[in-house]
């Protein structure tokens, strides 16, 4: 790809609170609030549990599981042994840093956010561990030293560059300072040096990652090369340059890592599903920042072929254990779905991004249901234990033997990717709900807070108050209005079929366009607007082309799936034999002695009777059942109630389901 000649260092940007802050010269519909807090409400009790067990449990699991160790070999103030096998393990690191500068950002946790002192222990020892030339990887400064970008598919080099960038850039908008920042920049400028046309080196990263990290460098500095070379990252996939085997001689092939076909010609997702989304992340910054339309139409085109094809109902991604990849077209299992805890994670950062790209409400669509069903089930109600995988079914009888990939929650993991990846996503959520434009401000995701940015006309800032997503009441009052008129927009979601709205207690009729109320005024402080979203439970059909879910319905009420749980069904010893009754109707009661307080779904279904003299094979024929049934002893009526999905895993271990069974 070229991009355009640069015209010098970018104006420093409008500040934003967050992970993405698209330059002055950014060819983008919206950006993101310049001001967003969330300060009540489900999303804030998440994010505190975040903030008050899983950030600081963090340093001390780093240490223990050797990442930190490692590190300080690098930065040879300590002996021993390399501890674990896998190259990537700073990233973990790296991850946790990002996480704790996101919090550090909210002046609620700056004068008592315990892991101040931790963040700057540790950028004190990346600064020790960092080579003269800039170089920093502790894998291939204590491991293998003589092989610094050889192993280029599976040594996860840059993969490590791009994360230690994201946390510089946080730290350096959280605090100011330029520590961490200047550790960054050290390594981003060695790798310009050694990557490119004419540089010692022609290649890519097996695993995306530095492409996002570099655009967001360039919109922190201004300094255009790096913006530069992550265009060429984006344009070098797709040559075949990763060609290595791993250890044993064995390839997935190149489409594992997008090497397959240049992104701009990609007719769909495909491969590892992180490494897909990451790459698409940053192709999608680089257009943002380049206005480029081809790479723009390729972003939509496999947008499109994603949600369409190869997303699952929760929004997960990934339908294969065998490495980590999307499925076929509807291939879309549920015991052995995939659905890594990272893939739902990179999922809502590329989904943003086009978003604000675009200005269109079916990407924040998309976020929603993946941030409250996908997303948030990967860690526990207590913020101490984790699902790498997310499976829409455990069988009864399921057996866990260990490791990261299954269907139990851990403390930890061996490759310990999506606990601080899931701490940094709730720890910069703010980030990702509301956005602003020339016209007015957005409202994509529906939390009790403040959000406020620029316009033409002014300044302007809203307060929420809503028990989303338990209720659809969501309230907005005007707290910055700003002179003249300016839209207000309010995304009303894919799966809601009924709403009210009423502007100063005065009920309006108004249609979404393209998913947004968009309600243009002359505002003032005060002045209120009511939003009343339908929440009636509904049972959803896949589509038919689905096989695993062929005659089966799924239970959801509001943005929430939900799930059978073995332990909520008395009247059934398993949840294998269980068929939902779908004309009976569905009723809803609000639990708040349960699972934090959540709100269930009744409804009603039946036990299918195993038949008698079966035998020892599973399998029977027409024949065998008998034409009037008799052999077959009757159902028992059950009555079935429905968690949400994300809670799932946080009792006694037992079978769990999303989609039923109706015949």
């Amino acid at each position: 790809m070229s991009l355009p000649p640069s015209p010098g260092p970018a104006p420093a940007p409008t500040p934003a609170p967050g992970p993405v802050r698209p330059g002055d010269r950014a060819q983008v519909a919206l950006r993101p609030a310049e001001s967003a807090r969330v300060t009540g409400g489900f999303w804030h009790e998440r994010r505190r549990v975040n903030a008050e067990v899983s950030i600081p449990e963090g340093p001390a699991l780093l240490d223990s599981a050797g990442n930190l160790h490692n590190l300080r070999l690098a930065a040879r103030t300590a002996t021993g042994e390399y501890r674990g096998e896998l190259p990537f393990l700073d990233t973990d690191v790296t991850k946790w840093l990002e996480a704790a500068c996101w919090q550090l950002a909210e002046t609620d946790w700056k004068e008592d956010f315990a892991q101040a002192e931790d963040v700057d222990r540790i950028i004190r020892l990346l600064a020790d561990a960092q080579q003269d030339d800039g170089y920093l990887q502790s894998y291939y400064q204590v491991v293998r030293p003589g092989l610094r970008f050889v192993e280029l598919r599976w040594g996860h080099e840059l993969y490590c560059a791009g994360h230690l960038i994201q946390a510089a850039v946080a730290h350096h908008r959280a605090t100011g300072r330029e520590d961490l920042l200047t550790v960054a920049r050290r390594f981003a400028d060695h790798i310009d040096d050694t990557f490119g046309p004419g540089r010692p080196v022609d290649g890519i990263c097996g695993h995306a990652e530095i492409e996002t990290a570099l655009v967001e460098l360039y919109r922190e500095t201004g300094e255009r090369r790096y913006l530069d070379l992550a265009g060429y990252f984006i344009d070098r996939h797709g040559h075949g340059l990763l060609n290595e085997g791993d250890a044993h001689g064995v390839a997935p092939g190149p489409a594992y890592c997008q090497d397959h076909v240049p992104v701009r010609e990609a007719e769909t997702v495909t491969g590892h599903a992180v490494r897909q989304l990451y790459l698409l992340a940053g192709a999608t910054d680089v257009a943002a920042e380049t206005g480029e339309p081809e790479l723009r139409a390729a972003m939509e085109r496999l947008w499109e072929a994603m949600t369409t094809t190869k997303t699952h109902l929760t929004g997960g991604l990934g339908a294969h254990h065998a490495w980590e990849d999307f499925g076929d077209p509807y291939e879309l299992p549920n015991e052995r779905a995939y659905c890594e805890t990272c893939s739902a994670i990179a999922s809502v950062q590329w989904s943003w991004r086009m978003a604000l790209l675009t200005g269109e409400a079916r990407y924040s669509d998309l976020i929603e249901r993946t941030l409250f069903n996908g997303f948030l089930a990967g860690v526990s109600l207590d913020g101490l234990r984790w699902l790498y995988v997310n499976p829409l079914q455990v069988r009864d009888g399921y057996e866990y033997h260990g490791g990261d990939n299954g269907s139990r929650r851990a403390l930890w993991f061996t490759c310990a990717c999506c606990p601080p990846n899931v701490m940094r996503l709730l720890a910069s959520l703010p980030h990702y709900l509301a956005s602003t434009d020339t016209d007015g401000l957005q409202l994509h995701q529906y939390a009790t807070g403040s959000y406020g940015g620029l316009t033409d006309g002014g300044r302007v800032a809203v307060g929420v108050d809503t028990d989303y997503p338990w209720q659809g009441r969501i309230a907005v009052t005007v707290d910055e209005a700003g002179p003249g008129e300016w839209t207000l927009s309010l995304r009303v979601p894919q799966w809601c079929e009924q709403y009210t709205l009423e502007i100063g207690a005065t009920p309006a009729e108004q249609v979404p366009e393209d998913g947004w109320l968009r309600i243009r005024r002359t505002w003032r402080p005060g002045d209120t607007v009511v939003l009343n979203l339908g929440m009636e439970p509904r049972l959803t059909r896949a589509d038919p082309r689905v096989d695993a879910v062929r005659d089966c319905v799924a239970v959801e009420r509001g943005p929430l799936v939900h799930c059978l749980e073995q332990v909520d069904q008395p009247g059934a010893p398993g949840l294998d034999d269980i068929v939902l009754d779908p004309t009976t109707g569905l009723t809803v009661k609000h639990r708040p002695d349960l699972l934090g307080g959540v709100t269930t779904v009744v409804g009603s279904g039946r036990l299918r009777a195993r038949p008698a003299g079966q035998g020892w094979w599973p399998y029977r024929t027409t024949r065998d059942t008998g034409r009037d049934g008799a052999d077959t002893p009757a159902d028992t009526p059950v009555e079935l109630t429905a968690i949400p999905y994300y809670a799932w895993a946080n009792r006694e271990n037992g079978g769990m389901r999303v989609w039923l069974p109706t015949s």
